[in-house]
């Protein structure tokens, strides 16, 4: 038999379903962090600009914090709010991750 792999996504939905959290919205989050900048990390993301700004809105709505801020100085930079939503989002996914190769081994083995 050939090795088989799991492959698994976890996203946070509000109680609609929309998008609060997930992969998308964390590189969006690491990259303006890393490049001090909306417009850099839209580059970089091969995003348009209205695109990240309109995902960050999204999420900063769902959560009800600000997650990034921007002025003249710093230029954009990820709060202490957002930092503790990828913080969590990244334990989230770690931990989800290795209950899935568990049960996966547990039933493929």
């Amino acid at each position: 038999m050939v090795e088989l792999k799991l492959r698994s996504r976890q996203w946070i939905v509000n109680e609609q379903g929309e998008m609060v959290m997930g992969e998308g919205r964390r590189r969006i989050l690491e990259t303006i962090e890393e490049t001090g900048s909306i417009n850099q990390a839209a580059k970089r993301l091969k995003m348009s600009y209205k695109g990240v700004w309109s995902r960050i809105k999204a999420t900063e709505s769902h959560v009800n914090a600000r997650l990034v801020r921007s002025d003249g100085k710093r230029g954009s930079y990820v709060t202490e709010e957002g930092k503790d939503l990828l913080r969590k989002y990244t334990r989230l996914k770690a931990q989800c991750l290795e209950a899935d190769d568990r049960i996966f081994q547990s039933i493929f083995e």
